[in-house]
């Protein structure tokens, strides 16, 4: 009777085993089978939109693009047409230094930002690198048909100002990427890119020539405002349900984050530029860089504040200093070149450093379990509220002008009171100037549900949900790294096996 019981005993424990085997073999065979649900290999895809686009920006430059007469060989005879005296006041040599400050944030300041995830970096980087290159071309083209075109010739006229509103225009493509990262492949986000910097034109056109929302600093609305509804838009569109199987690859490390804090850095120092690089020479320019200076320092007080705030005993939070110490420099883009005061500017800052923190603590995780929006950094904080903001900001300080404190010269100058808006009161541009981010909104919203549809189709080569933030999908990565992705891979099979 005992040695049945035993035998009985076992046999239970042999099938107990058996079924524990069979699910540990189940739960690895699973992860592994939804690593492969979808096919990521983008070897012609790629390729073909790479080449196919970079042709048709060859011809299409052949076609309509030409220089300007401050670039041209002919620059001395206009030179001596116009009694100009000297090169310096050739244009390049007051929108340069400008130029090289906006081109390392596109290229260095967004691109080390984005390399915050532990498993990403060359996709936040690389792939920043790529859209931006490609982005500049079609924006070049876009903005000339709209700003740039001469009737007579039907060409393209271009000088250093259209590189620096060329980059402005990426930028707003780069922030949407932003809400993306680690989700999309990078056919994805030329294609993102393609619409992007279309749909930036178009508004930029009804924004700056129709509703004539000052052209100097509207950078708020038109880059940020749109740019972060846009990438927001497109996020909600391609919801990942099954996103939390990427969790594991979500977080950052120490390393990562340090190398994002060198491109929060870099954008932090160059903002002022950003803000300022097509402001009217003298005064308006001048203004332009100090308020942006001081809205960027008063956002970096506060943001440490309600960070150490926030967290429990009072520690600091690297997304929140890497990010909304900046958002300073996002409110004050629509606003700078105004009389808004020094202490005007602290108060921006002030202000939109408290909201981008608190945007990230509480709002983040709201609107990706109420929402359905999976913001991977956060630009719903940098960019589109402090956008918003900005524009606002923008709107009040326009309608409250007065000729006391512009002088009517300084007022004409200001806001363009000129030609066919010579009659235009301040209370009718402070109206249009909150039309234009109601225009930047909708057109981020709107565009960004369209393009998102279309980057939803099955073609792209894009990743499951189970394989985001890892750039082991599109990037031969070292052997020590892929020996670390193993070994999480390896752990993360352990783990379900022992559910």
């Amino acid at each position: 009777m005992t040695r049945d019981v035993s035998h009985v005993t076992s046999e239970s424990n042999r099938l107990i085993l058996e079924e524990r085997n069979s699910i540990v073999t189940f739960a690895a065979f699973d992860w592994e089978n939804l690593k492969m649900t979808k096919d990521t290999n983008i070897r012609i895809s790629l390729p073909a939109v790479c080449f196919v686009w970079q042709i048709a920006m060859i011809i299409l430059f052949g076609v309509f693009i030409r220089y300007d007469d401050e670039s041209d060989a002919h620059w001395v005879e206009y030179k001596k047409k116009n009694n100009i005296s000297t090169h310096l006041e050739n244009n390049f040599y007051y929108r340069y230094p400008s130029f090289q400050d906006v081109h390392v944030m596109i290229f260095v300041g967004f691109g080390f930002l984005m390399t915050f995830l532990k498993r990403y970096s060359f996709g936040g980087v690389g792939f920043n690198f790529l859209i931006a290159a490609f982005g500049i071309q079609w924006a070049l083209l876009m903005q000339g048909w709209f700003h740039s075109l001469d009737t007579e010739d039907w060409k393209i006229k271009i000088g250093i100002e259209n590189l620096i509103n060329a980059d402005f225009c990426v930028a707003g493509c780069l922030i949407a990427y932003g809400a993306c990262l680690g989700k999309v492949s990078p056919v994805q986000l030329m294609v993102l890119t393609l619409f992007g910097v279309t749909l930036y034109a178009v508004e930029e056109y009804i924004i700056l020539e129709l509703l004539h929302v000052r052209k100097r600093c509207w950078g708020s609305m038109v880059i940020h405002a749109f740019g972060g509804y846009y990438g927001l838009a497109i996020s909600w569109v391609l919801y990942r349900p099954m996103l939390s199987q990427s969790k594991h690859l979500q977080a950052s490390a120490y390393h990562s984050d340090v190398f994002a804090m060198i491109g929060t850095l870099f954008l932090w120092l160059y903002w002022p530029s950003f803000n300022s690089a097509i402001a009217d020479h003298g005064d308006g320019q001048h203004r332009a860089a100090i308020n942006t200076y001081l809205s960027l320092a008063a956002s970096v007080l506060t943001t440490f504040a309600i960070s150490s705030l926030s967290k429990k005993h009072g520690k600091l939070d690297m997304v929140h200093i890497q990010n909304a110490t900046l958002a300073g420099g996002v409110a004050m883009g629509t606003a700078s070149e105004f009389m808004i005061t020094p202490y005007g500017s602290l108060i921006v800052g002030f202000c939109s450093g408290i909201v981008s923190t608190f945007g990230y603590h509480f709002l983040t995780p709201f609107m990706e379990r109420k929402l359905k929006i999976q913001d991977t950094c956060g630009i719903h904080n940098l960019h589109a509220m402090p956008g918003v903001i900005g524009g606002i900001v923008g709107a009040i300080t326009a309608a409250t002008a007065s000729e006391s404190v512009y002088g009517r010269e300084g007022l004409i100058q200001t806001f363009g009171f000129e030609g066919k808006n010579a009659n235009r009161t301040v209370n009718v541009q402070g109206g249009y100037q909150a039309a234009g981010l109601c225009v930047a909104i909708a057109f981020g919203l709107v565009g960004g549900a369209l393009v998102g549809g279309i980057l939803k189709l099955p073609i792209w080569g894009d990743a499951s949900d189970s394989n985001c933030f890892d750039d082991e999908v599109y990037w031969e990565v070292p052997e020590d790294d892929e020996e670390s992705g193993a070994v999480s891979l390896h752990h993360n099979m352990n783990h379900v096996s022992s559910k």
